[in-house]
């Protein structure tokens, strides 16, 4: 990495904190029950819930731009990548958001995350 290269990817540091500490924290609440970090709930299912989570709607968006500026810059961010996969989980392979939230915070907790899980294996 040349010079150059390593003062664009810097400049995006304090933006990943950001993220990365958002994310924890709405990592945290969904582990505790709260529903639409993953996905956005619909109109009937945050209507029954009574739960209304914009700050997981922001941090999907920020997700989202953020991984578009670092491609512009040929650079990526594993917990930003791993973390919109994570949003495009439904159907009858969703282990539900409690779950995900948890294991992906321990995966965050440990390091893992941008390293390949085992082959043929999902982390949740």
């Amino acid at each position: 990495m040349d010079a150059y290269e390593e003062s664009d990817s810097q400049q995006f540091e304090p933006l990943v904190a950001a993220f990365r500490e958002q994310l924890t924290a709405c990592l945290e609440e969904c582990a505790r029950g709260r529903r639409g970090l993953f996905a956005s709930l619909t109109v009937h299912d945050a209507a029954d819930s009574g739960d209304d989570w914009p700050e997981a709607a922001r941090l999907r968006e920020l997700a989202i731009a953020l991984q578009g500026v670092l491609a512009q810059a040929e650079t990526r961010e594993a917990l930003i990548d791993e973390f919109l996969d994570l949003c495009t989980i439904h159907g009858e392979s969703d282990p539900g958001e409690r779950r995900l939230a948890r294991l992906f915070l321990d995966r965050i907790e440990k390091g893992e995350v941008g390293s390949p899980t085992e082959e043929g294996k999902k982390p949740w």
